[in-house]
C-alpha cells in the first residue's frame, strides 16, 4: 500500500510539474517546491538508463548462471 501511496504522490508531482507549471507565473510562490524545468527531461531520462542497466545486468546473470558446461569427448 505504501508503494502505491508513494507512486501517487510522485505521479501528482510529476505532472504538476510539466503540465501546470509551465503556465505559471515564474514569480509564483508555487515554482519554490519545484526543480528547475531542465530535470523534468534529465532525471526521467537518468532513471531509464538506470532502469535499464539493472534488466540487462540481470539478464546476463541469469544466462551466466544458467550456462552448461561444454562436453568433453
Amino acid at each position: 500500500m505504501s508503494l502505491v501511496a508513494f507512486s501517487l504522490v510522485l505521479f501528482t508531482y510529476y505532472s504538476v510539474w510539466v503540465i501546470v507549471l509551465p503556465f505559471v507565473d515564474s514569480d509564483h510562490v508555487l515554482h519554490q517546491y519545484f526543480l528547475p524545468q531542465e530535470f523534468s527531461v534529465i532525471l526521467p531520462a537518468v532513471a531509464a538508463v538506470v532502469a535499464l542497466l539493472c534488466i540487462g545486468a540481470f539478464t546476463v546473470v541469469l544466462m551466466w548462471k544458467n550456462r552448461k558446461p561444454k562436453k568433453v569427448d
